[in-house]
């Protein structure tokens, strides 16, 4: 009798555990909430500082590798949404660099000198900035994109 009742009380208790495992598995709909908002919080970044000065873009070029690094801290179970996941990491990885070198950049031609060597500066400034705006388009369509598909991937019902 004593081994019979050891049995129910293991039994239960792997139960409990399993119950316990399960239960507080996070939906796919919650963790498509936190992988959104991560990426709304980046988005909002840039569209508030767009066209911003030289300390602003260094700022927002830091900002956004802090949404980065929080978004690459989310504890996704899902396989598809740490997909998702990964892409917006790097997206917002590949802006934040751009940003940085734009910046910079666009300090380095600020302070340049009325020479040869302060136009020569210049003209690789401009030549940064442009190469930086151009991978930054290309980082937005990717963005716009990836985010559609989030958008359907977190409409489908759970099975």
């Amino acid at each position: 009798m004593f081994v019979r009742h050891r049995y129910i009380v293991i039994g239960l208790a792997a139960w409990v555990v399993s119950i316990a495992i399960t239960g507080c598995a996070e939906t796919k709909l919650a963790q498509c909430e936190k992988l959104i908002a991560k990426v709304n919080q980046g988005i909002s970044l840039l569209e508030k500082n767009k066209g911003s000065q030289v300390t602003t873009s260094l700022q927002l070029a830091r900002d956004l590798e802090e949404v980065s690094k929080s978004t690459q801290d989310l504890n996704l179970s899902d396989p598809t949404l740490k997909g998702y996941q990964t892409q917006f990491v790097d997206i917002f990885n590949t802006v934040s660099e751009n940003i940085d070198k734009a910046a910079k950049a666009l300090g380095t031609s600020k302070n340049a000198k009325a020479d040869t060597e302060g136009r020569k500066k210049i003209k690789q400034a401009r030549n940064e900035i442009d190469a930086a705006g151009k991978k930054n388009q290309q980082a937005a369509k990717k963005s716009d994109q990836i985010a559609n598909q989030l958008s359907k991937y977190c409409a489908q019902k759970e099975l």
